[in-house]
């Protein structure tokens, strides 16, 4: 309870704010033709090897694409923007369609993601699932239970909520159950004191603050080596993520803060 009344509180600070607009400066950070300025890592590959061509440009979007797989077998993809960010508005719209492959198991139905705050995927292993980083979790509606969209999801990170460390792996937003099969806007924000929000179709979901390394995760656990021992994130790389469901994301955009 005190965590979902944090969360209440927090929200309603900031919607006074809202989403940035339309007059302000955003930098294109896809074309809208083509994967310049992106690179894969496929799990079990090096990086920029992506084989069965999991990340294409369709109609105007990135799409996230298994009609080359015949089963998914554990082949988390990720597709790394060029370069790091640390105070920013970024926004997208994302749209689920199509079905899954046939061995995810059912938490990857209709999920998929947008990573930030990353490791340089020029750090990642071969083998490593996910990188190190935080996720802007987006789902779709699967079955008659309520799944929201705009959760938070820490792989080798993790976050404080109302005064507390948060530990959990996964946090569910405030967001809204939506259908697959239309385009949802969503909007991320990332400001100087470290205060994130997450934000689904014009409403803030979830807020917190103070990312930092998770010094008991063994892949977190190379990169807090490479940071000097320093926990606390500041900046990161940008992913789209792979998970199992065709997905696809079309408008991404970013604004440098102050």
């Amino acid at each position: 309870m005190r965590r979902a009344c944090a969360l209440t509180l927090a929200a309603a600070a900031i919607a006074a704010a809202g989403p940035a607009t339309a007059r302000e400066a955003w930098k294109p950070l896809f074309d809208g033709k083509s994967l310049a300025g992106w690179t894969a890592k496929i799990t079990g590959e090096d990086v920029g090897n992506d084989p069965l061509g999991t990340f294409r440009v369709e109609g105007g979007a990135i799409r996230v694409s298994y009609d080359r797989y015949e089963r998914f077998a554990g082949r988390f993809g990720h597709l790394a923007y060029r370069l790091p960010f640390s105070a920013y508005r970024l926004r997208f719209e994302y749209r689920f369609d199509g079905a899954y492959l046939p061995d995810v198991e059912p938490w990857q139905h209709s999920n998929s993601g947008i990573m930030f705050h990353g490791q340089a995927p020029s750090t990642m292993t071969r083998d490593q699932q996910f990188p190190v980083s935080l996720e802007f979790q987006l789902n779709g509606a699967d079955g008659p239970k309520p799944r929201p969209s705009g959760n938070l999801c820490t792989p080798g990170t993790n976050v404080v909520i109302g005064g507390k460390l948060e530990t959990e792996h996964c946090i569910k937003s405030g967001g809204p159950t939506l259908p697959n099969g239309r385009w949802i806007k969503a909007e991320l924000e990332v400001r100087k004191n470290g205060t994130i929000t997450h934000w689904i179709e014009g409403k803030p979901v979830l807020t917190y603050s103070a990312p930092q390394l998770d010094p008991a995760d063994s892949d977190a656990r190379a990169v807090i080596h490479r940071a000097g021992g320093v926990l606390a994130l500041s900046g990161g790389y940008l992913y789209l993520q792979s998970e199992g469901h065709p997905i696809s994301f079309r408008k991404i955009a970013l604004l440098p803060l102050e």
